[in-house]
């Protein structure tokens, strides 16, 4: 699991990142100069420091190296939400606090990756078709309706 990015690993990660691209050490530092002042030299330990780490290889170019990300800011961030998510003694209890902390766009976006990785069977669509038809609902199952109910709690 990776530790979390200092501040001017994440700044440099965001930028390779973001250009999706080999970068130098020196396209790197001109970007962030224009934020703070900073030296040649930092970065290139900051990014030597990140090839260590993982979080980006390197291939020689000439007397300089050209960097590029292992892996992307999503999955990053989704390593970093699961390893505090799996640290928890209860679970269940710290994804509903997680979820009482989102905004009403958070949800959504959740609601969107959960449609993603579980997507809905319509009926009539081939899957539904292969599969056995589903058994009515008992009488006395407090409903109107003779279809089972798939949505619960919304």
């Amino acid at each position: 699991m990776p530790r979390p990015l200092g501040e001017l690993e994440d700044a440099v990660m965001t930028r390779v990142w973001q250009w999706n691209r080999p970068v130098t050490v020196r396209e790197v530092l001109e970007d962030l100069q224009q934020e703070r002042s900073i030296a040649y030299t930092t970065v290139m330990t900051v990014m030597d420091n990140l090839h260590q780490k993982g979080w980006v290889r390197r291939e020689a170019e000439g007397r300089a190296y050209r960097y590029t990300a292992v892996s992307t800011r999503a999955a990053y961030s989704a390593a970093l939400m699961n390893e505090a998510w799996s640290t928890s003694d209860n679970p269940a209890a710290a994804l509903v606090a997680f979820f009482g902390m989102m905004s009403a766009e958070q949800r959504e976006a959740l609601r969107d990756a959960v449609r993603i990785v579980q997507p809905a069977e319509p009926e009539g669509s081939a899957e539904a078709a292969d599969s056995p038809p589903s058994p009515p609902a008992a009488p006395d199952a407090g409903g109107d309706s003779a279809e089972p109910s798939t949505e619960s709690g919304r």
